[in-house]
């Protein structure tokens, strides 16, 4: 059975950003007044069906045998040899077969980290400290929103994507290389890392990050272990928030957010490796990205917006078929969804001209986009339906999308 754990409840988070970083666990510690899921240990067979907000108890068991090995293949962008890490992620194999200490792998590659200010930044493992409150950004803001974005570069900055989403995409298929994970067990932890992108406030971006990072990760390494596979989506949110966030959550929140089930020491050691798998490449364009560039071109209204950005994010749950699309095409789709529903437009003449992007090159994408949200109400993953069900997001999920789309 694949058992998981509710045993760390929410409370209130308003205000949250003017609290000092030092006080903030215990803060959540003593206000938590409802229940949030934590995943606690993957166990072999798949669930699907089972809703994480039905409150099923987690167990932390494994029906792993202790010498089962995390395999990491090794990504061919970074590195030359293969990576093999038992529990804690402790011993580096070279190419040429010997051991490595892992503290003195990474400890090289800080290193060597060090003489690029953007990869120092990166590698800060300490708790960040809180900044004043008025640095803080928009719950909502993007590095590319309407307001900040120069539309006299924008030109610039959608050939510069376009040039680096194929380059820093995952593979669809990288879970063939990981046995013990399957489709419903990502799933799981994507509606878990929305969970927690709501509950410590965390920008849309932060979230299309991590989940970028962690399929692109899986995609370079092999035979993750189930019980590992919580600690690769926290490692993976934790270097989006330190790319993304003004003040990102600290090292000590996101232990508390596992339930304490990885240590400090874990956390860190997985940060370091999972950087040096994807080579320092944190700058990888989001569907988010794209989609915020669009409606910068051909504005649109809030309720259009929100729910366009509802599709982009209920299409990170699936690996299959999405994951075949480049995140550009993505955005298109979810625009287009989104705009038809609510004023029975498609795809507008500026757009086209932008992009170069014509229907036909989007109906596939628009069409399983469109699947999907039409069966979301059914999906056993309903935190992100419950995100957009708020006002904050003119309650979008609420929306009945159309049966049909007039090119089918």
């Amino acid at each position: 059975m694949m058992n998981f754990s509710t045993n760390a409840s929410v409370g209130s988070h308003t205000g949250k950003e003017n609290v000092p970083s030092s006080t903030r666990v215990d803060a959540l510690q003593v206000q938590r007044t409802k229940q949030r899921t934590v995943l606690s240990v993957l166990s072999e067979n798949e669930q699907r069906g089972r809703s994480l907000s039905q409150g099923s108890k987690l167990s932390k068991h494994s029906s792993v045998s202790d010498s089962s090995q995390l395999n990491f293949l090794g990504c061919p962008s970074s590195s030359s040899y293969d990576i093999y890490v038992e529990e804690a992620c402790e011993v580096v194999l070279a190419a040429s077969g010997e051991e490595l200490d892992l503290d003195s792998y990474c400890l090289h590659a800080e290193t060597d980290a060090l003489q690029n200010e953007d990869m120092r930044l990166l590698l800060e493992l300490s708790s960040c400290s809180c900044q004043d409150a008025s640095m803080q950004s928009e719950p909502n803001g993007s590095l590319l929103s309407e307001e900040v974005l120069c539309l006299e570069y924008a030109e610039n900055i959608y050939q510069h994507l376009r040039e680096r989403e194929t380059k820093l995409s995952a593979r669809p298929d990288y879970l063939a290389r990981h046995p013990e994970i399957t489709d419903s067990m990502r799933a799981v932890l994507v509606e878990w890392l929305v969970e927690v992108s709501q509950e410590y406030k965390l920008h849309s971006e932060t979230l299309h990050l991590a989940v970028n990072y962690m399929d692109r990760f899986l995609s370079c390494t092999g035979y993750v272990k189930r019980v590992k596979l919580q600690l690769v989506g926290t490692a993976a949110l934790m270097i989006a928030s330190k790319y993304e966030e003004i003040t990102p959550p600290d090292l000590n929140e996101f232990v508390y957010i596992t339930d304490n089930t990885y240590k400090k020491k874990e956390l860190v050691r997985m940060e370091q490796v999972l950087l040096s798998v994807l080579d320092f490449n944190m700058a990888a364009p989001t569907s988010s990205q794209f989609l915020h560039l669009f409606m910068s071109i051909h504005s649109v209204c809030d309720m259009t917006r929100n729910l366009a950005l509802y599709a982009t994010e209920l299409s990170l749950l699936e690996i299959g078929p999405f994951l075949q699309y480049t995140p550009s095409i993505v955005a298109a789709a979810a625009y287009c969804l989104a705009t038809y529903t609510i004023n029975r437009s498609l795809w507008p003449d500026s757009l086209n001209a932008f992009t170069g992007y014509t229907m036909a090159e989007i109906v596939p994408c628009l069409t399983d986009l469109h699947k999907l949200s039409i069966s979301a109400e059914s999906c056993p993953q309903q935190a992100i339906r419950n995100k957009y069900r708020s006002s904050k997001y003119c309650r979008v999920s609420w929306i009945t999308l159309p049966a049909v789309l007039p090119f089918l």
